[in-house]
């Protein structure tokens, strides 16, 4: 797979560590360090493919774990090293999530893919990323996942903020315009998928899946909401956010979600 030049252009202008910071951006982020911390033990080794700036892998370093991180854009590299604090037993490496050759068979404990799949645009390329990861992967360790859902993102950036023009993408054949349901191109540089789609490309995967969780449920749709809670109000909309991001019934609003599944 080539380096998507849309991808590096775009991260060299974007805060990502600023998005997760964010009270809305957080949800995200605390879903994903909850169940994280569900599945970590003392001494295991951790692998976070497509780390960006470390959000993630800084926070795991922190905490005492051993870190190795793969990123593909240099200017995400740079950051990442400048968030490094001493004492963190951290590992950056330029690479492709498609492609973990400088990677031994089964060394990891726990595997990140937590921003590749946004940006594979069709079902080889997210197989060979997956299976990357589960290769690297010890048996009976955990992979995370982490998908954009194409029905929140239509509700919240399309029909209620505007951003982009659901009119034109049915146009550009981007939506289908019975289903709704959305494709992408590299210039559009997110894919979005519905939790069937993920189901088809892990159908061909010897894992085991543990959870599939809503990670940022309506987060962002009522984004205005949760930015002027106070602690309290957003404490009790935490609650109910973990109490309800497995509920089936509502997987698809979210614009994020998690696949965790052991190998």
């Amino acid at each position: 797979m080539e380096t998507n030049q849309y991808i590096t252009d775009f991260y060299n202008h974007y805060d990502e560590d600023a998005r997760l910071s964010l009270r809305h951006g957080s949800v995200e982020f605390l879903t994903t360090m909850r169940y994280i911390q569900t599945y970590i033990k003392p001494g295991f080794r951790i692998l976070e493919i497509g780390a960006g700036t470390g959000r993630y892998s800084h926070a795991l370093a922190r905490q005492g774990y051993t870190v190795d991180a793969v990123e593909l854009v240099g200017h995400n590299i740079e950051i990442f090293r400048r968030n490094t604090q001493p004492g963190e037993n951290i590992t950056i490496t330029q690479g492709n999530a498609t492609d973990l050759s400088a990677f031994p068979d089964n060394q990891y404990h726990i595997t990140l893919l937590l921003g590749p799949l946004y940006h594979l645009y069709n079902t080889q390329d997210k197989r060979q990323a997956l299976s990357e990861a589960i290769r690297v992967t010890k048996k009976g360790g955990i992979i995370f996942a982490a998908y954009v859902i194409s029905d929140g993102c239509l509700l919240d950036e399309g029909f209620k903020r505007q951003t982009i023009n659901v009119a034109q993408y049915i146009k550009e054949g981007l939506v289908d315009s019975r289903t709704f349901a959305a494709r992408s191109r590299p210039k559009d540089l997110f894919e979005l998928v519905r939790k069937e789609d993920i189901d088809r490309i892990m159908a061909t995967f010897p894992t085991t899946r543990l959870h599939y969780i809503a990670s940022d449920g309506c987060a962002l749709l009522i984004r205005e909401s949760i930015d002027a809670m106070d602690d309290q109000e957003f404490d009790l909309y935490m609650k109910y956010h973990f109490a309800t991001c497995e509920r089936e019934d509502l997987l698809g609003v979210t614009s994020h979600a998690l696949d965790i599944f052991q190998k």
